[in-house]
């Protein structure tokens, strides 16, 4: 599959050279090998790194603390029905907003420097991984609740023992889906207000209608966003050992 792959890939590299400048014109997709050359220079003069460096910061640390929120409160609330029918109608308002229409006021707040793009990013990444974990908490099996009542267990054994067990897919699901989310916090923060960070690359680029570099900016922030996702998956592999034996014996069948 890996073959077919690359083969698709290279196939694929090849038509958009080719058809760039004959067919379409070259200001509006550029060419591979261009790209490759713009890709080359921030390389050589060091400002890929730099950028990446700024830019994995802000996602990061945004990521790890918005998704630490959320599962703090989607078990909080999940656990407490009062305290989740009292503050529902206040989750769904502030999820209805578009979280990227809060760069304003968090300038207004933080000001332009990295703290603000942290901000963004986690409270992107609270209201997924939030609503993954509280869905997962609630969907625990009340047998296996009532159960270890009966014989007698306190709310941490309850947690400890059933209910984050149960709830760890959710959980997970909820991560993989804001790792993007989490780059977008990051790299609109950029394009709103920075002066480095891929953001500010990609609005360099495009304010000097250079596509080459558009596309190489946009090359490399896939890249991080793979990365981030493989980083998400590792430590899915690590806490949920028992997926990774089912892929195993799934492939084997």
């Amino acid at each position: 599959m890996a073959l077919y792959r690359l083969l698709l890939l290279v196939v694929l590299l090849l038509a958009w050279q080719f058809a760039s400048g004959p067919l379409v014109p070259e200001f509006f997709i550029s060419k591979p090998s261009a790209i490759l050359a713009a890709l080359r220079g921030l390389v050589t003069t060091g400002n890929l790194f730099f950028h990446v460096g700024i830019t994995a910061t802000e996602a990061f640390v945004g990521f790890i603390l918005g998704a630490a929120a959320g599962v703090a409160a989607g078990v909080l609330l999940g656990r407490i029905q009062f305290l989740a029918d009292l503050l529902q109608p206040f989750i769904l308002a502030f999820y209805s907003l578009p979280k990227i229409a809060l760069a304003p006021l968090f300038i207004l707040w933080i000001g332009i420097g990295m703290e603000m793009k942290i901000v963004l990013t986690g409270t992107v990444v609270f209201f997924l991984v939030f609503l993954n974990t509280f869905t997962g908490v609630r969907n625990v099996s009340r047998e296996l609740v009532a159960i270890l009542r009966l014989m007698g267990a306190e709310e941490r054994h309850v947690l400890g023992k059933v209910v984050l067990p149960s709830a760890i897919t959710w959980v997970f699901a909820g991560l993989r889906i804001s790792v993007p989310y989490a780059l977008i916090g990051a790299i609109v923060g950029e394009l709103i207000a920075a002066n480095r960070g891929l953001g500010f690359v990609l609005a360099n680029a495009s304010s000097q209608f250079d596509t080459a570099g558009v596309f190489a900016a946009l090359i490399v922030i896939m890249l991080l966003a793979f990365l981030l996702n493989a980083l998400v998956r590792l430590a899915e592999k690590w806490l949920m050992p028992w997926k990774a034996r089912e892929a195993e014996r799934e492939v084997a069948i």
